[in-house]
């Protein structure tokens, strides 16, 4: 039996694997960011696709494409809010597509930050204290009270001669009446890049809409379809689109599905947590997307999924993408 079991345990192979040997950053001697980004393709695991993603990305940008970048409002939340506002300031961006949390927080930083907190925390204190907990980060009620006088004096002037109105014009008008370099909107506006809200009423924003209509011109409203059709048509314009999708949802979809009337986006980066398992959109690989038109598969590698949390990857990402050059 002894030869039989051996065999199941130790079944032995033929020849050798022509793929690179797994090996990591070398720590040795003078320490070396890039370098040690380049080890993450031989690391394994999600530090090999993050390294497909830097590639895939400085691809984007040696073809050209037209860069979509899509991310949900959490992003904002923390502090990679100076991450993708740097992106846009430095043209690295073409279209921005978010969600209405993502306008609402970067207005309130603009004037109030946001505060770090704790994950276990007592919530009905936090509650009985006037403090919102978004994960480990707090953000005290006040800042929703400003947000509302200073939005009610921008309603005034944004519906004065137009009561509907679209989301990105929205967007880059409210961009247009800030004063801080690090706010998304405001270097958005400076730089002509759209910034898409599809659910714009899914957060704050909606609610004091919903008031201002309420309490003070019930004629005001927000047409979505128009940027849908502007979405659209200039995705067919493009010679080569790219896509990083930062986080899932609306935003992620939303990229994908403008590009499906194109035959596809060459280029895709996705940075997720959401779980394949339950069919939803939000866990769907690029893979999925392929099936359906909304990417392309072309002969090398031209999309990837990166399976981590974006506060640990993304800087690293736009790091190894647009900042390598720039040494």
């Amino acid at each position: 039996m002894t030869d039989e079991t051996r065999e199941n345990v130790l079944p032995g192979s033929d020849g050798e694997l022509g793929t690179e040997d797994v090996r990591g950053y070398d720590f040795r001697g003078d320490f070396d960011f890039f370098e040690m980004l380049d080890a993450y393709a031989t690391t394994g695991f999600q530090a090999t696709h993050l390294a497909e993603g830097v590639d895939i990305v400085r691809d984007m940008q040696d073809d050209d494409a037209t860069v979509y970048l899509t991310f949900t409002s959490n992003i904002i939340s923390s502090g990679l809010r100076e991450v993708v506002a740097h992106l846009v300031r430095e043209g690295h961006v073409d279209v921005i597509i978010t969600t209405s949390g993502s306008l609402t927080e970067d207005v309130i930083k603009t004037a109030k930050p946001f505060k770090m907190g704790e994950w276990d925390a007592d919530e009905a204190a936090l509650r009985e204290e006037g403090i919102n907990r978004l994960g480990n980060i707090f953000v005290p009620s006040d800042r929703y009270v400003w947000l509302e006088e200073y939005l009610y004096d921008f309603f005034e002037d944004f519906f004065a001669e137009e009561k509907v109105r679209t989301p990105t014009e929205f967007a880059k008008e409210l961009g247009e009446t800030l004063d801080d370099e690090d706010s998304v909107l405001k270097n958005a506006a400076d730089q002509d890049v759209p910034v898409f809200c599809p659910a714009l009423t899914d957060a704050e924003i909606g609610n004091f809409l919903y008031y201002y209509r309420q309490g003070y011109d019930s004629d005001v409203g927000i047409e979505i379809v128009d940027d849908y059709d502007t979405l659209i048509e200039e995705g067919l314009l493009a010679d080569t689109t790219g896509l990083i999708a930062v986080g899932d949802g609306v935003p992620k979809h939303h990229a994908i599905m403008t590009n499906l009337f194109r035959g596809g986006a060459e280029y895709a980066v996705y940075i997720s947590t959401g779980m394949e398992g339950d069919g939803s959109l939000s866990g769907a690989p690029p893979e999925e997307a392929v099936s359906w038109g909304k990417i392309k598969d072309e002969t090398e590698t031209n999309y990837t999924q990166i399976e981590a949390e974006a506060t640990l990857v993304f800087p690293l990402l736009v790091a190894g993408a647009f900042e390598r050059d720039s040494e």
